[in-house]
């Protein structure tokens, strides 16, 4: 199965200018993969590789997987509130000129970017910046927003598909398969009619046990859609044990409970065979689409079942995360993990960025996450971005 690094080639035969600002970013993560910085006294804002904005807590959907508004989601019960607490465009665009000499990639999310009302004037003023501006969304308010993103130049968008219409909708909500498909369309004849490439489309698949089995019909239907990548994630798992341990773990080394991590101990990981799944994927990664098809993490294919059934096994170590990225969320604490915003670093409301990220709670978490054995937390073992940037464990 082809890595992470395999898209560069067909981004820059898409759009090389992204395509360069795309290979900084993974030159920079190397290098903390590589050189991690053990003086913690110098400046990890200069190593910047990828910024993630999380703009909004609010979402039009309720995947049933989903850490924030699924079964277990954290999210679900407090979202109305907590919508109140979004940042105003003049602070986000005070982040963005902070961040823009150092040129990361930044990533744009939700709960549903598309409910941020300043969602357009914001990746306007990025793109302006000279940012290479990743939006993931559920794609289903895209539509009637076509001509604008493709006039502002977005430079990738990735939706959220999970299977073909049926098996799909089951798991995101009823017709939301149709919306995504009607919001393709509307892009690329925009960018038909503005003769421009971008922005680029991209698919995003999570893998559960209620779709697994779909996902060779997705692929083949994604023929149609003119898109340019497809990724297929694994998922993000976790269970009682390591809820558990990552709990005891925070609060006896970073003095701060946890309550983001259950939300991905939802069972949606029981009952895959990871041999059948394997075998889908090596028959999807076999042929040709159109567009290309990632898999992350790859595995070696007599440990896809390993993924599923034994959760507290390791398949990649050593988190690079808090040497060169970091996360901002909707109400303006940085922190370090996507899904995991537990413990805060500080707040852009505050403090400047470059502050945050070079300070003492910064640095606590980095010698705290360094100490431990394979260099990640309890909690790690499935977290996504690990998945996409940690080490691969020899014989996964």
């Amino acid at each position: 199965m082809k890595g992470n690094l395999s898209v560069v080639p067909f981004i820059f035969g898409k759009a090389p200018s992204l395509s360069m600002k795309l290979c900084r970013s993974f030159w920079k993560m190397g290098i903390a993969r590589h050189f991690p910085k053990r003086d913690y006294n110098c400046n990890h804002f200069n190593n910047l590789a990828l910024a993630y904005f999380k703009l909004t807590p609010a979402c039009n959907l309720r995947c049933v997987m989903c850490g924030q508004f699924g079964d277990k989601g954290n999210m679900k019960h407090c979202v109305a509130e907590e919508t109140k607490k979004v940042l105003p465009l003049e602070v986000w665009k005070r982040v963005v000129d902070e961040i823009a000499p150092k040129k990361p990639t930044t990533y744009v999310w939700g709960g549903e970017p598309f409910l941020y009302p300043d969602l357009f004037p914001l990746v306007r003023y990025m793109v302006q910046k000279g940012l290479y501006v990743a939006v993931n969304t559920n794609g289903t308010l895209m539509e009637r927003h076509a001509e604008e993103i493709v006039r502002d130049k977005w430079s990738t968008i990735f939706v959220s598909l999970d299977a073909f219409r049926d098996v799909n909708d089951s798991t995101r909500g009823q017709g939301s398969y149709d919306k995504v498909i009607a919001g393709f369309k509307a892009i690329n004849e925009e960018k038909r009619k503005q003769k421009s490439k971008l922005p680029i489309l991209g698919i995003v698949t999570v893998v559960t046990n209620r779709n697994y089995l779909d996902l060779a019909n997705l692929a083949e239907a994604s023929k149609e859609y003119d898109i340019g990548l497809h990724m297929i994630n694994m998922g993000t798992y976790t269970n009682d044990n390591i809820v558990a341990e990552q709990r005891r773990f925070m609060r006896e080394k970073l003095d701060t409970d946890i309550d983001c991590l259950e939300g991905y101990n939802t069972g949606y990981n029981l009952g895959i065979d990871g041999q059948k799944l394997h075998d889908i994927l090596q028959d999807i990664h076999n042929k040709d689409y159109g567009h290309p098809i990632i898999t992350v993490p790859v595995l070696n294919p007599e440990k896809t079942h390993t993924y599923y059934s034994e959760l507290e096994t390791p398949v990649r170590n050593h988190c690079i995360v808090p040497w060169c990225q970091a996360n901002v969320n909707y109400n303006g604490d940085v922190h370090f993990c996507a899904d995991y915003p537990d413990y805060i670093l500080g707040n852009v409301t505050q403090q400047s960025f470059k502050e945050i990220v070079n300070g003492d709670r910064a640095n606590k978490f980095r010698k705290a996450i360094h100490a431990c054995k394979g260099g990640m937390f309890p909690g790690c073992l499935r977290c996504y971005q690990n998945m996409l940037f940690g080490n691969k464990i020899k014989g996964y």
